[in-house]
């Protein structure tokens, strides 16, 4: 994803995702929260994620997945665009979105990526 269109394209193609704002800008929603944004770092955006897999991306992918002072202690990473491994950010977009989907929509999606 080379770009924050790039990330709504994509995002926008997972079931039920909605475009609504989110601290004044929009973003891809599923019942009503973001799973994307477009974060406070230029050149990056933000996926939320829990700790543990935050931990785990940082380690394992520093040139991709990083956080600036602000994002410490939060659940979520900053995204550099075009990443080395577009699929491994594409499965953690659907981690967002699945960790907020309903128990329906779950089910209908299918396990947890």
């Amino acid at each position: 994803m080379k770009d924050w269109e790039d990330v709504v394209a994509f995002s926008c193609g997972l079931p039920d995702v909605t475009m609504a704002p989110y601290y004044g800008f929009p973003c891809p929603k599923v019942n009503g929260k973001a799973f994307v944004s477009p974060g406070r770092e230029a050149g990056s955006f933000h996926v939320p994620t829990p700790h543990d897999e935050k931990a785990v991306l940082l380690e394992t992918e520093p040139d991709t997945y990083w956080q600036t002072p602000h994002y410490e202690g939060w659940p979520g990473v900053l995204v550099r665009y075009a990443a080395g491994d577009p699929e491994r950010v594409r499965t953690v977009i659907r981690r967002a979105w699945w960790d907020r989907a309903t128990k329906a929509q779950r089910q209908a999606f299918g396990p947890r990526p």
